[in-house]
This record gives C-alpha cells, sequence and structure tokens, in this order.
C-alpha cells in the first residue's frame, strides 16, 4: 500500500502544534494554574470598570481632555507604588501580599461602586478611588509577574507568559463586551459591583497556593533595596531597550482616552460602540496569543518586540484614518496582535535576565513602565485632541511610535541582538554569569 501522503500528515500536526497555545505550564504546576485561574476571574471584572470610569467621566464632562486628566491622576501612586510594591514582592510571602491586594481592591471599587449611585454623582471619587487601585494594582503585577518564574520550568517560561497574554486578552475582550452591555442596561454601578465580587473570588483561588516565602538573606523594604533593582539595570541594554520600547509604545500609540469620543462621535454609536473599540485590540491579541506555540521557536527576541512595536504603531496610524467602525476594529485588532507578541518575548527577557531574589523590583519597573505609559499616553492623546481632532491625535501618535521605535533598534544594538544565549538566570533563577 502506498504511503504517500502520511509523512505531510505528520508534518502538518507537528506543525499545529506548534502554532496552538502551550498549555503545559498549567497541567504541570498546580500553583501557577491556581494563579492562573484567580488572574482570570479579576481580570474580567477589572476591564469592565476600565470601560466604565471613562464612560462615566465623559458622560459627567463632554471632555476627552478630563477622561485624560483622570488617567493622569494615577500615575504619581502607580509610579511609587510600584517601585515599592517590588521591593515588597522580594521581601514578604507573595502568596499573602497577592491576598492583602486582592482585598483592598474590593473595598476601593465598592467605594467607586457606592459613589456612582447618587443622584448627582460627584467627579472626585473618579480621581481618587481610581488612583487608590492604581496604586494597588502596581503592587499585585509586580508580585504576581516575579511568581510565574518560581512556578514553572525555566523552558516553559515563554509559554506561561503567552498563557498571560491569552488570558489578558480574554479579559480585554470579554470584559468591554460585557460592560457596553452592562452599563447600557443597568448602568455604571453595576459594572462596578461585578468587578467587587471577581475580586473576591480570586483572593479564594489564590487562598489555595502554597506559601511563597522570601529567599533567605532577602533584602528589606526600602530605598536601598529599590536602589538595588535600578543599579542591575546598568550596563543590560536588552533590558533597558524593552522598558524604553515599551513607553514609546504607550505614550505615542495608544489613543483609549479617545474611545469615547470616537465611539460615540466619528463612529456614531453609544455605549456599545465604546465598549467594541476597547475590545477590539483584545480581539487580535487574544487570536495571537492563541496561535502562541511558536512562541517558543523564535530565536531572536529582541528583534521579535522591535518588529512587534513597529507594526503596533502602524497599525493604530490606519485606525485613526479609518471612518468605519469595522474597518477601524480590525486595524485596533492588529494592533492588539502585534502588542501581545511584544509582550511575551519582553517579559521572557526580563525574567531570563534577572536573579529570583531581584525579580520583583525588576518587575515593578516593568509594571511601571506597562501601566504608567498608558496613563502618560491617555493625558498626551487627550490633549493632542482637544487642540487639533482626535483622528489627527491617534494618526500622529501611530507614526510617531513606529518611527521612534526604528531609532531606538538603532541606538540599541543589545536589543535587537538579544536570544535565549543571552539568558544569565538558570532552571533555579540563580545568576550563572555577569
Amino acid at each position: 500500500m502506498s504511503t504517500q501522503g502520511v509523512r505531510p500528515r505528520g508534518r502538518g500536526a507537528a506543525a499545529l502544534r506548534r502554532l496552538v497555545l502551550d498549555l503545559s505550564p498549567l497541567r504541570e504546576s498546580r500553583d501557577f494554574r491556581r494563579l492562573w485561574t484567580g488572574q482570570a476571574v479579576s481580570i474580567l471584572g477589572t476591564q469592565m470598570t476600565r470601560v466604565a470610569v471613562p464612560y462615566q467621566v465623559y458622560l459627567m464632562t463632554d471632555s476627552s481632555l478630563v477622561v485624560g486628566l483622570v488617567s493622569l491622576a494615577q500615575l504619581v501612586p502607580l509610579l511609587v507604588c510600584s517601585l515599592l510594591g517590588g521591593s515588597i514582592a522580594d521581601a514578604v510571602d507573595r502568596r499573602r501580599l497577592l491576598i492583602v491586594v486582592q482585598s483592598a481592591l474590593a473595598l476601593v471599587t465598592a467605594g467607586l461602586a457606592a459613589s456612582s449611585l447618587a443622584s448627582t454623582p460627584p467627579l472626585w471619587p473618579l480621581f481618587v478611588l481610581t488612583a487608590f487601585s492604581a496604586a494597588l494594582s502596581a503592587i499585585d503585577s509586580p508580585t504576581r509577574s516575579a511568581s510565574v518564574a518560581s512556578l514553572v520550568r525555566r523552558e516553559k517560561l515563554t509559554s506561561a507568559f503567552a498563557l498571560n497574554q491569552s488570558l489578558n486578552q480574554v479579559g480585554q475582550i470579554v470584559g468591554p463586551a460585557i460592560a457596553g452591555v452592562v452599563i447600557a442596561v443597568a448602568g455604571v454601578s453595576m459594572a462596578y459591583w461585578i468587578n467587587v465580587v471577581t475580586f473576591l473570588v480570586s483572593v479564594a483561588v489564590i487562598s489555595r497556593m502554597r506559601p511563597m516565602p522570601p529567599r533567605d538573606g532577602a533584602a528589606r523594604v526600602g530605598f536601598k533595596s529599590i536602589s538595588e533593582g535600578f543599579r542591575y539595570l546598568r550596563g543590560k541594554p536588552a533590558l533597558q531597550g524593552c522598558f524604553l520600547a515599551d513607553v514609546n509604545a504607550m505614550v505615542f500609540g495608544l489613543p483609549r482616552a479617545l474611545f469615547p469620543a470616537m465611539g460615540t462621535g466619528q463612529f456614531g454609536g453609544g455605549a456599545m460602540a465604546v465598549g467594541l473599540l476597547h475590545a477590539a485590540p483584545g480581539v487580535g491579541a487574544l487570536i495571537a496569543a492563541l496561535t502562541a506555540g511558536w512562541v517558543s521557536s523564535v530565536k531572536r527576541q529582541g528583534r521579535a518586540v522591535i518588529v512587534a512595536i513597529v507594526v503596533w504603531g502602524v497599525a493604530i496610524a490606519c485606525f485613526g484614518i479609518s471612518t468605519a467602525l469595522p474597518l477601524a476594529l480590525v486595524f485596533l485588532a492588529i494592533a492588539g496582535a502585534a502588542d501581545v507578541v511584544s509582550a511575551v518575548f519582553r517579559q521572557t527577557i526580563l525574567q531570563l535576565s534577572v536573579p529570583d531574589h531581584l525579580r520583583g523590583r525588576l518587575s515593578s519597573v516593568h509594571v511601571g513602565v506597562v501601566t504608567g505609559g498608558p496613563l502618560v499616553g491617555d493625558a498626551r492623546a487627550g490633549a493632542v485632541a482637544s487642540a487639533t481632532t482626535p483622528e489627527f491625535s491617534v494618526i500622529s501618535g501611530g507614526l510617531a511610535c513606529a518611527v521612534t521605535m526604528v531609532l531606538l533598534a538603532w541606538r540599541l544594538p543589545g536589543l535587537r541582538r538579544w536570544t535565549l544565549a543571552d539568558s544569565a538566570i538558570d532552571p533555579a533563577g540563580e545568576q550563572t554569569r555577569p
């Protein structure tokens, strides 16, 4: 009997396995599975709140500038607490810290829900409580990131971050989509209350993880501990390049503050259109994340970061040019796909370039960049839109992002040349060479 066709099918199956998202970190590590599950629940409600806050502010003020200022008000507490949070994450039991922070986030979100029920809701709680929420999230995120590397095997780390990215993107799709429906039917307060419940469920799941105490001789929380993390960045061009690349992408290329104005104005929709604009990048990112089995075979992770961010900037500029909502959503989806690829490789470079006792502090720098950059980007986008038009703000920002990334790649050869061979960390998380 002829065997023609058998080999192609075998190659096809192997190619499919390389394409499909690798789930083995969830199977192999019970604690990573619980950490991932807790985040899966809480991120849904968090994304709903991220739609509800700017939508509520825009309805109250009819100003994209004020929407941007609410985001900007979160910047200082976010940056301060991200640095402090990394120091804390390296000095205390990371599981216990996650439980405390998630509980506090539930209380803050309950405050947003309660204030929105007033007959004439005041504006100041949206500034103050979102600033508190940003501060707490800035402690939560580096703690989670620092925990992953100690829960999965080194060779599975890229796959674990791909799983986290797929989770984030599902949240960014489902959360905003549900938020649009919930806000339209039951108001913004219901979106906030749902978030409160998701935080409490997350606390229950994380409580079942084993303790994650600090290593012997861990540095105490304080300025000296934070300074040690920054000193480690000296002479690490790949790490510096990752941070600068993300600042560039978020400050110039993220038009999130303009979604309410563009959804209700340019595209002629209401809360539903705004929710779709928020969700669209997550759709593309989810597709990219679910087909990210190939990421573990990429050899030049630094170059992949550069290419992905250039694609992000160009896609955002094309979104600004779009006049029809369906086409705009397609370009936002392309941008989201590029963003998730960039995020997976940036996280891999970070975690494989930093020893475990410094992961919390370096992750906090990363979180400060990842979460602080969009806040500055919101303010920039809102200010430019107020002086010109939302369309000009989006187009100019996207093009500036792509051009700046090309310049950074030229000036930072250490980033574009980084490969797994440059990793300084062994499977146990200890540094093996300078």
